[in-house]
């Protein structure tokens, strides 16, 4: 009896402590955090910075503060062999590519301008005159994205969302803002120069500008930049870049000399020439504070539906063209730029919360060195001679042709053939294109020539010709294509330029951080068209629908 009062007790026991397992086990489940198939940052902003080329990181690095690019290299992921993998490599096409992920070949914005054939006029990749200006009385605002012809990573946000997700666009250049935005922007907003000094937009967005914005035209948050612009370091430390006076570079407007500090009367003008703004550092500053006025007036980043904020920097491309990428403004923009991003990063920690945003930053085009600086130093480079190139075409056409009117226009490095006239003259089509090709092949400063009909015909995987190929729009590209020799220009014999499919036009920063990103790098290729892509897998959502990039794994933190 004994022995079975020992046994049941002991049985009980075991019951027990195995229900209690049993129980401590259901609640260990049950704390398990929920299974989710994308990252839900509360934002996602999107920077360019225009004529940025890769070398800026670590050219500019000991200069630069732990807050701005050191802070998205340490704590993010660097793409170290980034490229642009079509030309022309200019901002229209830049920004378009990098938020399409696609090729003009796809989107089909092709340049800032372009000849369209099928109109016979010159056309503006965001202009529309459909649109009334918002917030100036000039033509300034009539832009809209009607000339891309695929959706954005903003449109598929906002498609994914019900329009719940906010999505805001804003640069110096209408350019771009409009074409980030894609076709479904709440709202895109860009900087009149001028006499005017003002932020404003497009009645494809709106009907007046919101009541933040009117207040930031009206206060001094523009006119304070109005002063002069001089170096943020001792200009002596920055040996990184050439002498401070140089022939390279392009004087301000009553200026005896390209150095600084600079302090033009119309550059401190309280009144006038909002427009020097854009040349100077200042105009990215002028972005910023802008930005920042968005994210706080419009609510960015503060529910659980993501939303996003496109911030481009134009500034840096202005004053590469004019001064040149290895001068010492250049430099101080950079070091000006650096904390900037300094100050989005911390507003950013603040408004929306560490962890609960992603970013990435990179480029619309690189830049060339300038050829004369270039030439100077042994290096081979030059200037390719339009107009003396054009006679000389002319006079081709009338030899071989007995007439002129073969070609309808000549931009962009493309010849435009009428093909109404090489019909009438009974010419074959392919045949006109090679011949033409085969005179322009000759022309100092040529390195490549290619025709319309082997874009058409053949499918390039590398080198130039798959550059070309990927910026070839078959409804609106020319008939004829032709290259520079590397280190060669069409352009000023001051200031850098860029359009080309050569290295130094196509290497570009690309950063990501935050929300869903791994810590690291790669020296991996990587191309512009994988931005899109890369950021769709991170929130789980629709690629744009003309998406021919590829999502980048090394970038992204997976189960």
């Amino acid at each position: 009896m004994k022995g079975s009062k020992c046994f049941f007790w002991g049985l009980v026991l075991f019951l027990g402590l195995n229900v209690s397992a049993q129980r401590k086990k259901k609640n260990k489940v049950e704390t398990v955090p929920p299974l989710e198939i994308a990252s839900k940052p509360k934002l996602v902003v999107g920077v360019i910075v225009d004529q940025m080329r890769y070398d800026y990181l670590t050219r500019f690095w000991d200069h630069y503060g732990d807050d701005g690019f050191k802070r998205l290299i340490r704590e993010g992921f660097t793409c170290k062999n980034h490229h642009y993998n079509y030309a022309p490599t200019s901002t229209g096409p830049g920004h378009a590519s990098v938020y399409t992920g696609a090729t003009p070949g796809t989107h089909g914005i092709i340049g800032n301008n372009w000849y369209d054939s099928a109109h016979d006029k010159e056309v503006y990749c965001a202009g529309d005159e459909t649109y009334k200006s918002v917030g100036t009385d000039s033509k300034a605002g009539q832009m809209s994205p009607h000339r891309m012809l695929s959706s954005t990573i903003t449109d598929q946000l906002r498609l994914h969302t019900q329009k719940r997700g906010k999505d805001f666009e804003e640069d110096l250049r209408d350019r771009g803002g409009v074409l980030p935005g894609g076709h479904m922007a709440k709202a895109a907003y860009w900087f009149e120069g001028n006499a005017v000094g003002k932020w404003i937009s497009s009645s494809y967005y709106m009907a007046e500008l919101p009541k933040w914005v009117k207040e930031f035209n009206a206060s001094d948050a523009i006119t304070k930049y109005k002063k002069p612009w001089k170096t943020l370091k001792d200009i002596s430390t920055y040996t990184e870049s050439g002498p401070d006076k140089s022939p390279y570079e392009t004087p301000f407007k009553d200026e005896t000399a390209p150095v600084f500090p600079h302090a033009t009367p119309n550059m401190l003008s309280k009144e006038k020439d909002f427009e020097i703004l854009k040349y100077t550092a200042y105009g990215n500053s002028i972005t910023m504070d802008f930005a920042l006025e968005a994210l706080e007036n419009e609510s960015l980043g503060k529910d659980a539906i993501t939303d996003f904020l496109a911030v481009s920097f134009s500034s840096t491309d202005y004053i590469g063209h004019k001064f040149g990428v290895n001068s010492k403004e250049i430099q101080d923009t950079y070091l000006r730029l650096d904390q900037d991003l300094a100050r989005l990063l911390t507003t950013l920690d603040e408004k929306v919360g560490i962890g609960a945003y992603t970013l990435f930053l990179t480029a619309d085009h690189g830049a060339i060195h300038v050829p004369n600086y270039l030439k100077d130093q042994k290096v081979p480079a030059g200037y390719f001679n339009d107009k003396k190139s054009k006679e000389r075409l002319e006079e081709f056409l009338k030899y071989h042709y007995g007439t002129t009117d073969i070609v309808k226009n000549i931009s962009n490095n493309q010849v435009f053939l009428d093909h109404k006239v090489v019909a009438n003259l009974d010419i074959d089509l392919r045949k006109a294109q090679e011949t033409i090709a085969h005179e322009i092949i000759d022309y100092p400063g040529i390195d490549k020539v290619y025709t319309g009909y082997q874009m058409w015909q053949h499918e390039y995987t590398k080198g130039v010709p798959y550059v070309l190929q990927m910026g070839y729009h078959p409804k609106r590209s020319g008939d004829v294509l032709f290259v520079l020799r590397p280190g060669f220009a069409s352009y000023w014999p001051t200031g850098s330029t860029h359009g080309s499919p050569m290295i130094y036009d196509t290497h570009v920063p690309l950063l990501f951080f935050g929300n869903g990103i791994r810590k690291g790098s790669t020296v991996d290729r990587t191309e512009i068209p994988d931005i899109a892509p890369t950021v769709a897998s991170l929130l789980g959502i629709a690629f744009p629908n003309g998406t021919t990039g590829e999502t980048i794994p090394a970038v992204l933190e997976q189960d």
